[in-house]
């Protein structure tokens, strides 16, 4: 009972500013854009090969290493009840810069095929939400990454680390 009140009274651990290095945290990110690739099933090949492309880009891993990501990150989905246990992770984990990394990944991946629907700007309006990125920021990250669809250039530059998301 003593444990838990200290717990309850404790200050708040100090926010993560160093990216991914922590599997868990990986994770949980590999997990909701795993999530964000499965939304709209008209596009779903398009955006699974993207999803790999993101995945193995912005966190440094060679084509196995995205592909056992990606393969975890489907099974921790598939038993998540919520996107509470991933966006609690990373909002806790993750600075500003950070939570916002995440979200312009899940435009990458639904930008795909140009058109964005409704119910893949409503989930990363909802995961946007829920690790902290305000509206504004998230609705400017979908125009940043749309812009650069619109003129078939990849969002993202190679990182030369992972911890650089």
């Amino acid at each position: 009972m003593l444990a838990l009140l200290k717990a309850f009274f404790a200050p708040p651990a100090p926010r993560r500013d160093d990216g991914f290095g922590d599997d868990g945290l990986r994770l949980a990110a590999a997990a909701l854009l795993v999530r964000i690739a499965s939304v709209e099933s008209a596009k779903l090949a398009n955006k699974r090969a993207n999803l790999h492309a993101v995945i193995k880009r912005r966190f440094g891993l060679d084509d196995t290493s995205a592909a056992r990501l990606i393969e975890q990150a489907t099974e921790a989905d598939r038993r998540a009840v919520d996107l509470y246990n991933f966006t609690s992770r990373i909002a806790r984990s993750l600075d500003e810069e950070g939570r916002r990394r995440i979200i312009e990944m899940m435009w990458e991946i639904v930008h795909v095929g140009g058109s964005v629907g409704d119910l893949e700007q409503n989930f990363v309006w909802r995961a946007a939400d829920l690790i902290g990125v305000p509206a504004r920021e998230r609705i400017a990250l979908r125009r940043r990454i749309a812009a650069r669809a619109a003129h078939g250039e990849a969002a993202f530059a190679p990182l030369s680390s992972p911890a650089a998301i």
